[in-house]
């Protein structure tokens, strides 16, 4: 159970897009026209991203009228994602390939 939580956090992670829809959405909710403006990528791509956090189980959509706000599940992945980034890691570029370089997602 432990390692499918890291697994789905780290697969989100691992896209530059989901990332930064993460690390938008921990300063406050968001809505998909705002957030696709924000992040510059179509609303259709935000849309897949979007499915694809929620499906990880780290974001969730609350129905507002006719639009869908969307934010963190829960308020402790704003903390991990702080937490992460105030890491100060020692690694050499060439061992950890960008999705760029190793030809995946």
């Amino acid at each position: 159970m432990e390692t499918d939580a890291l697994s789905r956090f780290g697969y989100a992670l691992s896209d530059a897009t989901r990332a930064e829809i993460l690390l938008t959405l921990r300063d406050g909710p968001g809505y998909p026209t705002e957030l696709a403006d924000k992040i510059g990528v179509s609303r259709q791509i935000l849309s897949n991203h979007l499915a694809c956090l929620r499906g990880c189980g780290l974001v969730v959509t609350q129905p507002e009228g006719r639009r869908n706000r969307y934010e963190l599940a829960d308020e402790r992945i704003a903390h991990a994602l702080d937490d992460l980034i105030g890491l100060v890691l020692d690694v050499d570029p060439a061992c950890c390939p960008t999705a760029e370089t190793d030809g995946c997602c």
